[in-house]
C-alpha cells in the first residue's frame, strides 16, 4: 500500500521532535485512504522517555471516537530516537502488534514510515504531497 504524507506533517513531526530533546516525542498519524494529514502530539506516559515511549491512552480513546463521529481516520502512530536512527529498535519489534498501521519515527532531522506487519516491520515509501493537493 502507498502511503501519501502532507508536507506538514513532516514539519510537524520534525518540530515535535526537536522539541522534545533529550526525550521520545510520540503521537498519532490522522487521515484517510493512505494519505495522513495530520500529526497529533500525545503525552509520552513512559517512565523512561528518554529511551521509551508509551502514548496517552487518552489520546488514543479520543482519536478513536473521533473517527466513529466521521472524523480522520487513526492511521499510526509516531515517536522519535533522540540518540539513535530513524529505524524500528529491538524495543519497537517487541511491542508492535502486527496490525498494518504505519508507524513514523523521526531521527536526525529525518523521517522513515514503516508498517507494522505480521512478520515484521517493513519500510513504506511515503509520497510528499502539499495539503491543497488532497
Amino acid at each position: 500500500m502507498d502511503l501519501q504524507v502532507t508536507s506538514g506533517v513532516i514539519a510537524t513531526l520534525l518540530e515535535e521532535a526537536a522539541r522534545a530533546a533529550p526525550e521520545e516525542c510520540c503521537g498519532l498519524l490522522l487521515g484517510r485512504d493512505g494519505v495522513v494529514t495530520q500529526a497529533r502530539p500525545a503525552a509520552n506516559v513512559a517512565q523512561d522517555r528518554a529511551t521509551r515511549f508509551e502514548i496517552d491512552p487518552m489520546a488514543l480513546f479520543a482519536a478513536h471516537k473521533e473517527a466513529r463521529a466521521g472524523g480522520p481516520e487513526l492511521l499510526g502512530y509516531y515517536h522519535s530516537h533522540p540518540d539513535g536512527h530513524p529505524v524500528p529498535s529491538a524495543t519497537d519489534c517487541d511491542h508492535a502488534s502486527g496490525d498494518a498501521r504505519t508507524w513514523a519515527i523521526i531521527a536526525g532531522g529525518e523521517v522513515k514510515f514503516w508498517r507494522d506487519g505480521k512478520e515484521g516491520f517493513e519500510e513504506m515509501e511515503a509520497t510528499l504531497i502539499d495539503q491543497a493537493a488532497r
